[in-house]
C-alpha cells in the first residue's frame, strides 16, 4: 500500500515537472543572446527555483548537502544578487558522489567527463528528457553563429573515436552534438592521429569557395592540425570556414598559447578568420557560453554565471577575477543546475558588449591552482559555501 506521504510527494513531483516544462518552453521561445538582464531574470529565476526544490526532493545526497548550507549574503545588486540565493555544488563532487535525481531504470545515457589517464572522472546521469533539452538548447545557441542550414563539416579528430562504444565521454559528446550542424562529415585525422592528406585535400577541393564548418577540441586543433601543418611547411585554404572549438586550454599553457596566438597562427596556415571558442563542461552539457565577434564569452538565455572570491566565496563585482559559478535551467536528471567550477574568470559587463549581444560577457583565465581553500568547514564546502 502506498502511504499518504508518498502520494503527496508524487503529486508534488508531477506538478513541479509540469511547471518546469511550461517555464522552460516559454524561455526556449526567447532570443538566445538578445534578452536584457531584467527580462532574463524574470524568465530564468523561476526555473531555478523549481529545479532546486525538485532536486532537493529527488536526490538524497543533494538534500543532505543543502541541509548543511549556511545562509548566503546578498552583497551585490541586480541579477547577481538573486542568483546568489541558489546553492551550488563544487564540480568535483560529481567525481565522488552518484548525484542523480532519477531512478537507475530511467538513466538513458551516462556521460563521462574527460580526464587524463588514471584520473577519476565525473559520471553524469541523463534521462531522455534532459538529453533532448540539451540538444535543443545547443541547436538554439549555435544557430546564432552558424545559421539554420547544415554546412559541410570537417572534424579535427579520428573516426575511430566514434567506433569505440566502450564509453561515452565529453569528446564523443562534443562531436555528436556539433555533428547536427554539419553534413558530409569528414574526419581530418587517421587512426594514428596524423593528418589524412587525401581526405583533407578532397574536402578543400569539393567545397572551395563555400561556407564550411570545422569543429574540434582546442588542444587537438593546435597539436594535430596547426602544429602539424607548420612542421610540414604546409597550408590549406579554407577562407570561408567557421571554426568552433573548446577545451584543452590548460594543455596549451606550457606552450604560451593564448586565444589571440591561437587565432593568429591558425589563420596563417588555414586562412580561417572566423573562429568561435566556447566554454562548457560535461556537468552542464547544452548550456554553452559562446565567444562573440569581440572575443568575449557570453551567457545565453538558458544559463548565467557568477564569479566568486576563491577565499571568501562571496560574489565579486564585474572586472574582478574569481571562481566561475555556472547556472543552467536544463538538467532535471541530476542536480547540475548550479555548479562552482575550478576555473578562474572575469565578468567584463552585462548588456553592453560591443558585439551587440545582451547578457553577461566574460573571459576564462585558467584553472585554479591545486591549493586548499581556507575558512570553510567540510559541511559548508559541500553545501555551496566553499570548494573542496
Amino acid at each position: 500500500m502506498i502511504d499518504a506521504g508518498s502520494l503527496i510527494e508524487c503529486s508534488a513531483t508531477e506538478n513541479a515537472l509540469e511547471t518546469y516544462l511550461e517555464l522552460f518552453t516559454r524561455l526556449s521561445n526567447q532570443p538566445v543572446f538578445d534578452l536584457p538582464s531584467a527580462a532574463k531574470k524574470k524568465s530564468l529565476l523561476p526555473i531555478l527555483d523549481v529545479l532546486e526544490n525538485f532536486h532537493r526532493i529527488h536526490c538524497p545526497e543533494y538534500r543532505y548537502i543543502l541541509e548543511g548550507r549556511k545562509p548566503c549574503k546578498n552583497t551585490l545588486e541586480s541579477l547577481t544578487k538573486h542568483l546568489n540565493h541558489y546553492a551550488y555544488l563544487a564540480v568535483r563532487l560529481f567525481k565522488t558522489l552518484d548525484l542523480k535525481s532519477i531512478g537507475q531504470s530511467e538513466v538513458f545515457r551516462t556521460l563521462q567527463s574527460s580526464g587524463t589517464t588514471g584520473q577519476v572522472t565525473a559520471k553524469i546521469a541523463l534521462d531522455k528528457a534532459t538529453s533532448q533539452r540539451q540538444s535543443r538548447a545547443l541547436v538554439h545557441i549555435m544557430q546564432q553563429i552558424l545559421g539554420k542550414q547544415r554546412l559541410p563539416m570537417l572534424i579535427i579528430d579520428s573516426a575511430d573515436i566514434m567506433r569505440n562504444n566502450s564509453k561515452f565521454n565529453a569528446r564523443v559528446a562534443g562531436i555528436q552534438g556539433m555533428a547536427f550542424f554539419g553534413r558530409n562529415h569528414t574526419y581530418a585525422l587517421d587512426e594514428n592521429m596524423k593528418l589524412n592528406w587525401d581526405v583533407i585535400e578532397s574536402f578543400c577541393d569539393k567545397y572551395r569557395g563555400q561556407k564550411v564548418l570545422i569543429f574540434g577540441f582546442t588542444f587537438m586543433i593546435w597539436q594535430y592540425l596547426v602544429k602539424a601543418l607548420r612542421e610540414q611547411s604546409q597550408t590549406i585554404e579554407l577562407p570561408k570556414a567557421v571554426l568552433i572549438h573548446s577545451g584543452g586550454w590548460k594543455k596549451l599553457e606550457s606552450e604560451k598559447v593564448d586565444n589571440q596566438t591561437f587565432k593568429h597562427v591558425l589563420n596563417s596556415v588555414t586562412s580561417i578568420d572566423k573562429v568561435h571558442n566556447f566554454y562548457g563542461m560535461a556537468e552542464q552539457v547544452g548550456s554553452v557560453f559562446v565567444e562573440c565577434s569581440e572575443g568575449h564569452l557570453h551567457a545565453p538565455s538558458y544559463a548565467d554565471i557568477l564569479v566568486r572570491d576563491p577565499y571568501t566565496l562571496e560574489p565579486v563585482p564585474f572586472g574582478k577575477a574569481g571562481l566561475i559559478q555556472v547556472l543552467s535551467c536544463i538538467p532535471t536528471s541530476y542536480p547540475g543546475h548550479s555548479i562552482l567550477t575550478e576555473d578562474m574568470g572575469i565578468i567584463h559587463g552585462e548588456d553592453d558588449c560591443p558585439c551587440g549581444w545582451s547578457g553577461k560577457y566574460f573571459s576564462v583565465q585558467g584553472r585554479l591552482p591545486k591549493a586548499e581553500v581556507r575558512g570553510c568547514s567540510d559541511t559548508q564546502v559541500l553545501a555551496g559555501n566553499g570548494v573542496t
